[in-house]
């Protein structure tokens, strides 16, 4: 297990110095479309019937973080896309390429370090049916990648959600992205330890701790988190009522900064084109519009003993750990709270501009309009 784990995180590191020599001449959108267009030729006429889809296809917009059986269970069958497991080497490498194309260095390595962790979650639990397995992480295509037009990818399995949409050879959504993480520190083995999404606990954990009563008064909506992030796997991001927390604007200075290093935490997964324009999104939303709220414990979770063979789901902490992040134009979210905090999920999304739906259908209401005025 060691040696797989340690072979995915070198493989990542060597695919993440090339993109980054390429970034400095390319735009992400580029490297995007060349890319795809290389997985795309390295298929076999059978396995891109089921990785290229229509732009317009319904399965772009079926998204989950569950493993296979919960997608399955959710909408009546399994996911699309190629999977690793189906891959010839020559095409794991072009498919690591494209995951790489639409992330930071910190954000590929991340992904695959998650993707891993379903290795070590297999091992505890002794699984032997398939529910845990590593390679099952699907790619797949919308519409033809070119200059003009519309098109979009994605990679998705157990805790890894990314999704982009480009038009016109424009990233138009990089959202939702979805990390998580089982467990959330590995209790047992050589890897004992290892937290995949340490930087989000223990940056909005300092937060929420350098508050003073009454900021902490505001900060902290609720004694126990929710079992799950509150949006789930929904099309659309949505939250009922009021931002809840304390506003930017009732924070100090050094205050802040902290939470500005949180956001940049989770903007800083994808490319740095990409990633610059979600944190120039934060840092122009105005101080009394961008809100911090908490919800459950806040020091770190106490790691509980294990039984190997035995699920690792489930057992929720009572009271949990939750945080989220709120403006008018974005949302993130963390939860942890299964396995007695042990289990985390984490996610970027934008309230109007997932999967590009805004922008896609102004742009298809404007052209419409115009061809109907070409028509009189």
């Amino acid at each position: 297990m060691r040696n797989a784990i340690q072979i995915r995180v070198v493989v990542g590191v060597v695919f993440c110095a090339a993109i980054a020599v390429s970034s400095q001449v390319s735009k992400p959108e580029a490297l995007m479309e060349m890319t795809a267009n290389r997985f795309i030729d390295s298929l076999t006429p059978a396995q891109r019937a089921g990785t290229v889809f229509e732009m317009n296809s319904p399965e772009r917009k079926k998204w989950h973080y569950f493993p296979e059986a919960g997608f399955k269970q959710e909408y009546g069958h399994d996911r699309r896309g190629i999977m690793f497991k189906e891959m010839d080497p020559k095409q794991r490498h072009l498919a690591y390429a494209l995951m790489a194309s639409g992330l930071s260095q910190v954000g590929f390595i991340k992904a695959t370090t998650v993707m891993s962790v379903e290795e070590i979650v297999r091992v505890i639990e002794a699984d032997t049916t398939g529910h845990r397995d590593a390679e099952r992480y699907h790619f797949t295509i919308f519409g033809k990648p070119a200059p003009a037009g519309d098109w979009a990818w994605r990679v998705e399995g157990h805790h890894v959600a990314l999704n982009f949409t480009i038009r016109d050879s424009k990233v138009i959504s990089s959202s939702p992205t979805f990390f998580g993480a089982n467990p959330h520190e590995v209790p047992v083995g050589e890897h004992k330890g290892m937290r995949v999404l340490d930087r989000e606990e223990d940056l909005a954990r300092a937060l929420v701790n350098s508050l003073n009563p009454a900021q902490r008064k505001k900060a902290i909506f609720d004694q126990a988190a929710p079992e799950d992030i509150v949006t789930l796997a929904t099309l659309r991001a949505k939250i009922d009522g009021s931002p809840e927390g304390i506003a930017a604007s009732q924070l100090t200075a050094p205050q802040r900064e902290m939470l500005m290093e949180v956001i940049a935490e989770y903007a800083n997964n994808l490319a740095p084109a990409l990633a610059d324009k979600r944190l120039k999104q934060a840092r122009q939303t105005p101080s009394d519009k961008l809100f911090f709220g908490w919800a459950g414990k806040t020091e770190r979770p106490v790691l509980r003993p294990i039984v190997i063979g035995k699920p690792t789901v489930g057992n929720r902490d009572e009271q949990g750990r939750y945080y989220r992040i709120q403006s008018p134009e974005f949302l993130i979210e963390y939860d942890n709270t299964q396995a007695y905090s042990n289990h985390s999920h984490s996610v970027w999304r934008d309230w109007k501009g997932d999967f590009g739906l805004d922008v896609l259908a102004m742009h298809h209401k404007l052209f419409d309009h115009r061809a109907t005025l070409a028509r009189r």
